[in-house]
């Protein structure tokens, strides 16, 4: 496995990525490979100390530019030819590497890996997801911003994708997909929700039928399935709760002895209840429908989340997650 890194994406740049690359190959297989992207003096100065049969499977592609948070991504793209997210995703896109992955700018990481890769046949928008916790382990949120506006067939292919991802990535079996609408009732929700709930009844055996918001920290389902309008405003909003639990949290404790006390007997549920709102733990998630393995990571990502990231990228190949994704989508033409 090969591995194409944009070393200077993300808040926490080359300090990050890099360390995040060799966390990865010092547990990984001696095959297993990671370009990092990104200015080369930069990069070399930080893996000079690293152990010689670390360094040997690192490649150094220079790359001197930067894509920055607030540029447009189309501009950007087209003008810094040189950044790290350009050549990493050209990198892939001629076979030099069997994955890209990124913490940088992710707008300009959908689009590029649209240009770059193409969509893989069959599919007609290709969309990301992202894991919310619920009260039964994970539920797999698809699309949280890929589309703003989408037709009831991408809702369907939105499902199919995240289904086959879910289930070969994390090896999760007898997944409950829901659709997320205003009401339970298979007659409430907008036009998009009405007509996609037919075609979820017609083409996805498990299909469990409409959900409503507070059905996705229930776990009620394990796939929510929306358009990436509503997604992207519902995972920002899930993102923000965990921040004012917390902080709350803190606020209140230290008052007296007696909440010092009890901080420190549920201080390991607390740290549970972090645990599994950290994006770290899935690193980063791919944009599905591209033909190829783009990695979307979170812009805070550490070397953790990178090492995360990359591995799920290596999953995703060796279970021919795109491949898997062909196949169904030619199945039944809609």
């Amino acid at each position: 496995m090969r591995v194409a890194l944009d070393v200077m994406g993300g808040d926490l740049g080359p300090r990050a990525t890099v360390e995040g690359a060799y966390l990865y190959l010092k547990h990984a297989s001696r095959k297993d490979q990671v370009v990092l992207v990104g200015d080369r003096e930069i990069i070399m100065e930080r893996i000079r100390n690293y152990p010689p049969e670390i360094r040997e499977r690192m490649d150094v592609v220079h790359a001197p530019d930067n894509i920055e948070m607030n540029e447009v991504p189309t501009e950007a793209l087209r003008k810094k030819v040189n950044s790290s997210m350009v050549v990493g995703l050209n990198l892939h896109a001629a076979g030099e590497a069997d994955a890209f992955v990124s913490a940088g700018h992710t707008g300009a990481q959908m689009v590029g890996s649209l240009f770059a890769l193409k969509r893989i046949p069959g599919v007609k928008r290709p969309a990301i997801g992202s894991f919310l916790p619920s009260e039964k382990g994970m539920v797999f949120l698809i699309d949280v911003g890929a589309n703003v506006d989408s037709k009831p067939l991408h809702l369907l292919q939105f499902a199919q994708m995240g289904n086959i991802f879910v289930s070969q990535v994390f090896n999760r079996k007898d997944l409950k997909i829901g659709l997320l609408s205003i009401g339970e009732e298979e007659k409430k929700g907008n036009e998009l929700t009405l007509a996609a709930h037919q075609l979820f009844k017609e083409y996805l055996p498990n299909f469990y039928g409409n959900v409503e918001g507070r059905d996705i920290l229930k776990g009620t389902t394990d796939i929510v399935v929306c358009d990436g309008f509503v997604g992207n405003a519902l995972l920002k909003m899930a993102e923000s709760v965990m921040s004012v639990l917390l902080k709350s949290i803190k606020k209140n404790i230290g008052n007296n002895l007696f909440t010092n006390l009890g901080a420190l007997l549920v201080r390991p549920a607390f740290t549970e209840l972090k645990r599994s709102y950290d994006y770290e733990e899935y690193g980063g998630v791919p944009l599905l429908g591209v033909n190829g393995i783009s990695i979307i990571c979170h812009g805070k990502s550490t070397a953790r989340a990178i090492m995360n990231a990359i591995k799920v990228a290596k999953t995703m190949k060796s279970h021919k997650v795109n491949h898997l994704i062909k196949e169904k989508i030619s199945e039944k033409k809609v």
